[in-house]
């Protein structure tokens, strides 16, 4: 099962570019965040002032460059509203309408610290006023969108096998209310223009795209006239796409996956054959893709390091109601994930990749009692067995060595 954008500068001959090799990556314009989180990436000169006159637009003589800044980016596993949550969302706002941010509100401040947050929206939205529903075709309240914007994210992907429970209707459903909320999303589309744009976020002084693919649609058909509107994982697309971002100006590339085994601790073979092949596509000696995100498998998966790029191959449920495995039996395992953080810093030389210095994994717990996320890296967490689970899960494919650390 199963998170895009702010809408960048839109690079015409780019876009063209990417609508022949049928790039779809979806994006949004929204708000950027305060401080040093993303915002969004226009024309350049347009955002400096007295842009207007070519000579205010054009740098200075001899003046030195502006130094470059690293950023921190966090991601988190599957938002999945089951009827339970639906109706646990009712009740923190008090019977009138829906408020998801009390449930997140254990991770806020590791989420609202990052410079750039994403997440996974699992689900389609409904009207307004409903109706919505839980498993198996979900249908959650659009004030999801507003609980995740609350939390500190910036950028959902939208592409999981429940992309289309709702048909196209859903997406535009889904989208409009990222817009609303001032979130940017990459996987799904409403228009092929929508697909086709590169997607750019700011991040210190990088500018980070986020692509975002499913492995199907439990056998939905994509809408009729609409091959774009969903991201389905193919390889040569993945880096079509990805090369197309970067040419739009993209200094990261950050690839999320809806992918995997459900309930299997450990990635499958066509996860690992995937992971090695984007990691290991060079343009002009520099990696294609920096970094990869997964979702989808309900439980947490490993993280690391391939052809020195991370992969983490399933960040597993954030938001879940009461999860059953294969067997029929209510598995804790559904409701336990993990936040990845990782700090990117400015690249040694021009021409070379933005270098993760430091990545760090949070461990997180879905309490079916109260309906909330917990942060089980922080002091006195509680749920030691839980804690120690995750991070034998995460390290079990050797990223402690690559310096994957636990953080708070």
């Amino acid at each position: 099962m199963t998170k895009c954008t702010v809408s960048p500068q839109r690079y015409r001959a780019v876009a063209v570019a990417a609508l022949l090799i049928g790039a779809a990556t979806a994006c949004t314009a929204g708000p950027g965040g305060p401080g040093g989180r993303p915002s969004e990436s226009g024309n350049p000169a347009a955002q400096q002032p007295g842009a207007g006159s070519p000579k205010s637009a054009a740098p200075r003589q001899g003046a030195p460059a502006a130094p470059q800044r690293g950023f921190t980016l966090v991601a988190s596993g599957d938002v999945l509203p089951h009827e339970s949550i639906i109706q646990q969302g009712r009740t923190d706002a008090g019977g009138d309408g829906y408020d998801f941010a009390p449930m997140l509100a254990g991770v806020k401040s590791v989420v609202s610290k990052a410079d750039l947050a994403i997440c996974h929206m699992e689900t389609v939205y409904g009207e307004a006023g409903g109706p919505y529903s839980g498993y198996p075709a979900f249908v959650s309240p659009p004030q999801v969108a507003a609980g995740l914007k609350a939390t500190g994210y910036d950028s959902c992907s939208t592409a999981s096998n429940h992309t289309l429970d709702a048909g196209a209707a859903g997406i535009r459903r889904t989208l409009a209310a990222f817009d609303r909320a001032g979130l940017a999303h990459a996987g799904s589309a409403r228009t092929a223009q929508e697909a086709a744009r590169p997607a750019l976020l700011r991040a210190g002084t990088a500018k980070v795209a986020q692509l975002a693919y499913t492995y199907g649609t439990n056998d939905y058909p994509l809408p009729e006239g609409q091959p774009w509107a969903v991201n389905l994982i193919d390889r040569g697309k993945i880096l079509a796409d990805a090369r197309a971002a970067r040419k739009a100006g993209a200094d990261v590339v950050v690839v999320s996956l809806h992918w995997g085994t459900e309930w299997q601790d450990e990635p499958d073979e066509k996860q690992l054959s995937l992971g090695r092949a984007l990691t290991a596509s060079t343009t002009a000696g520099r990696p294609d893709i920096d970094l990869i995100l997964g979702t989808h498998a309900h439980v947490p998966q490993a993280y690391e390091k391939v052809n020195g790029t991370y992969i983490v191959y399933g960040m597993g449920d954030q938001v879940a109601g009461t999860m059953f495995n294969h067997s029929g039996a209510q598995d804790d395992r559904g409701n336990m994930s993990s936040i990845g953080r990782f700090t990117f810093a400015p690249p040694v030389a021009p021409g070379k990749r933005w270098e993760v210095k430091k990545a760090e994994f949070v461990p997180q717990f879905f309490d079916l009692g109260s309906n909330r996320v917990l942060n089980l890296g922080a002091e006195d967490s509680g749920y030691g067995e839980t804690r120690d689970h995750i991070r034998r899960i995460v390290l079990s494919r050797g990223a402690a060595k690559s310096g994957l650390t636990m953080g708070r």
